[in-house]
């Protein structure tokens, strides 16, 4: 009798479908991404338009799925290729994928080792993917650059011959550059100070008003210096004089009742120092540190300035007036017998009768209108092409940010907001980031014979 064979149960041919299924979709998964068509990203880091005679490249590549194979990249010029990178990435696995999904590129580019002429050029990229598309070369990703070759610096030619300058004043150069676009102004021992072109009608032609720091001495070193948009630079330079300046010492006693008046109005601003500190220690933050805080907003305000002349013949003082610190006076602070702190004085204090009105020194656009940390309420006034004042110390401020004010317009009254012991004016006048001595501003025989003559020669009739 012939025995019946058994069949193998059902749930066994589920079983060994549901594996399949487990094994073989997955795996259809992982070849369909393996032919995925995202293509990889090489991302030059800032537009290049002009390059001169070094050049540094910056880039990322990038891809995300399959990972990054290769990246290419070439100069092209007057049918001569030249490969600046070409550099391929290693792969893992068993499906080949890229090792790294990101890859920053920095090279340079050396215009002359290179034999690249002066002209046009072609900058080409390329990146390929781990990708199986286009018979397992990968996915790529190709771009062209129409880019300039510039190596020749931009000439100078400062026309102004005669510079007399002061230890902490003011200074001003008129130069002519031969081509459109430069980044150009004087260089003075480490400060830089920017020139214009459009006070005349030649854009060739630039001014630059520039400042002997208070600090800086007859052996600095000054010229005008002028970078074009390749990088190229050129230093011009001039003829000056500098007269050296000794500025006054002075000893400021701080009283106990001082610092019972004023430490209150700077509570919100003295977080650089312990809440239980002394008001000593309190003062000195605040005439350290806060000051410091202070001239960095004062840098960046004067930074910005109108390519325009507002101003007009020399400046106002405050009216009946006397003059109670001067411009550049090293103080050494004292409480109870003991230095405690040195700061210079960078203005002119003047005093006259109590929230006396305070006039626009000269026409300008209005910077700054707003408490100021040590400066209290204060006024800056932008007066262009770098040239600004400041009011500070003001019991009220009549003048709003970017009003256009004129000649003796009142901007505010005197007070004793800030770090003023008693009713006072503190009046500033700066040259972009650099405090200068007021008095040359104030003086119209100083104006003529260093700005308003320099200006003239060089056009029929000065911009007003």
């Amino acid at each position: 009798m012939a025995t019946k064979k058994s069949k193998p149960p059902k749930l066994l041919y589920g079983l060994i479908a549901l594996l399949l299924c487990g094994l073989v979709i997955p795996l259809v998964q992982i070849i369909a991404m393996s032919f995925e068509g995202e293509m990889p990203v090489f991302q030059i880091g800032s537009p290049i338009h002009t390059i001169g005679r070094s050049y540094t490249l910056e880039g990322h590549a990038s891809d995300q799925k399959t990972g990054l194979r290769r990246v290419w990249i070439a100069i092209l010029q007057q049918g001569q290729e030249r490969i600046l990178f070409d550099q391929t990435f290693p792969s893992k696995g068993l499906l080949k994928r890229g090792q790294l999904q990101d890859q920053l590129v920095s090279l340079e580019i050396n215009a002359e080792a290179l034999d690249l002429g002066d002209g046009e050029a072609l900058l080409r990229t390329a990146v390929w993917d781990y990708s199986y598309r286009d018979w397992w070369a990968g996915n790529r990703t190709y771009a062209e650059h129409q880019i300039i070759v510039d190596t020749q610096p931009p000439t100078v030619d400062v026309l102004t011959r005669i510079h007399n300058l002061n230890q902490g004043g003011t200074g001003l150069a008129i130069y002519q550059i031969s081509e459109p676009g430069t980044v150009n102004g004087v260089q003075v021992v480490d400060s830089f100070f920017p020139g214009y072109s459009g006070f005349f009608d030649d854009p060739d032609l630039h001014i630059a008003f520039f400042a002997m720091p208070h600090n800086k001495g007859p052996e600095s070193e000054l010229y005008v210096r002028a970078t074009d948009v390749a990088g190229n630079s050129t230093q011009a330079r001039f003829a000056y004089y500098i007269n050296s300046k000794n500025f006054n010492k002075d000893r400021i006693a701080i009283p106990d009742a001082f610092l019972r008046r004023k430490i209150p109005e700077f509570e919100r601003t003295i977080d650089m120092v312990n809440p239980s500190a002394s008001p000593i220690e309190k003062f000195t933050a605040i005439n350290r540190h806060l000051r410091q805080a202070n001239h960095k907003t004062l840098k960046g305000i004067c930074n910005k300035s109108d390519a325009q002349k507002y101003w007009e013949g020399p400046f106002l003082r405050l009216p009946n007036s006397a003059r109670k610190a001067g411009f550049a006076d090293h103080r050494k602070y004292e409480y109870n017998g003991k230095v405690v702190d040195e700061q210079v004085h960078l203005g002119i204090d003047l005093a006259s009768t109590g929230h006396s009105p305070v006039p626009a020194g000269n026409n300008g656009r209005v910077a700054l209108a707003e408490y100021l940390g040590i400066y209290g309420k204060a006024v800056i006034l932008d007066h262009g092409f770098g040239l600004f004042s400041m009011y500070g110390h003001l019991s009220r401020i009549e003048v709003a940010k970017d009003q256009v004010v004129t000649r003796g317009d009142v901007i505010g009254y005197t007070g004793m907001t800030g770090l003023a012991g008693g009713d006072h004016l503190h009046y500033s006048m700066m040259v972009d980031h650099t405090f200068v001595n007021p008095i040359e501003w104030w003086d119209p025989k100083w104006i003529k014979h260093n700005v308003s003559d320099k200006l003239k020669v060089f056009t029929p009739e000065v911009k007003q």
